[in-house]
């Protein structure tokens, strides 16, 4: 289940880091813990997107200069989602780095049907390797078009699919089938333009600050429809619960919205 959630913006022209998960996932997750439900004081199935909203770019991060700023937010439980919404809404303001936030609204995002092959682009960074303390390990650069990429993926997704507890150890046997092929055209023309689909991000465990390489471009993947499902509700890779691995279908409805919600002034 996907929700597209509506925050008034309080303070037009107030900014965020470039990279501001790391604030949305200490702020989630205060959220949880506030509401006090113990079933979820663990619960890390969710996803989220960065926020989105009229920017512009400058040395101190992204400012928004729109009067409302979208989150998309996700997980296959409804009844998380449902108590999530309800400690949200039950805020007069949410402070996201510099930006005062206050909860307007939220809609579901349309239902979108996904097959054995889907062409998915990022909304945040796909994080490749796991995060240790005192480790460069997951910094390393793998390209998106080697078969190690597409198969640390695997194995990762398998993992979580596996210990969400819906998908039992036959049923795994049988996703065996899974490639990801980056869009080389995208890739090639990103590094003629000497831009970046690789950086290097923070993120926050326990109050321990860790970096890890993120990587941000379209791809297509090929895998059985229940793994495509799962990663359009979990995210792809590590650590979805920060906010990383976000994925929308291209040519998706949601795509078309977002770009309509940035156009408000």
């Amino acid at each position: 289940m996907r929700i597209r959630i509506v925050f008034s913006l309080k303070n037009r022209g107030a900014h965020v880091p470039f990279h501001h998960q790391f604030l949305l996932a200490q702020a989630i997750k205060g959220l949880v813990m506030l509401g006090g439900k113990s079933d979820f004081s663990s619960f890390s199935q969710y996803n989220f997107s960065g926020l989105k909203g009229q920017i512009k770019i400058s040395r101190k991060g992204l400012h928004f200069y729109s009067s409302r700023v979208t989150l998309v937010f996700s997980s296959p439980s409804k009844d998380f989602i449902d108590y999530f919404l309800s400690v949200l809404f039950a805020q007069k303001e949410l402070i996201i780095g510099n930006l005062q936030l206050v909860p307007e609204s939220h809609e579901n995002e349309e239902q979108v049907t996904v097959g054995e092959s889907v062409k998915f682009l990022c909304i945040s960074p796909i994080v490749l390797l796991p995060a240790s303390f005192n480790d460069e390990q997951s910094k390393r650069f793998i390209s998106p078009e080697s078969d190690e990429f597409s198969d640390l993926l695997y194995d990762n997704t398998m993992a979580r699919m596996e210990a969400s507890g819906k998908y039992p150890s036959d049923k795994l046997a049988d996703f065996y089938k899974f490639q990801l092929v980056a869009d080389h055209d995208y890739l090639t023309k990103i590094q003629t333009t000497h831009k970046k689909f690789a950086r290097i991000y923070p993120l926050y465990d326990a109050d321990v600050k860790y970096e890890v390489r993120g990587y941000t471009f379209p791809f297509t993947l090929y895998a059985p429809q229940p793994v495509q499902q799962f990663v359009y509700e979990n995210g792809l890779g590590h650590f979805s619960h920060k906010g990383f691995g976000m994925l929308d279908v291209a040519n998706g409805s949601s795509i078309a919205k977002e770009e309509s919600m940035e156009m408000y002034a």
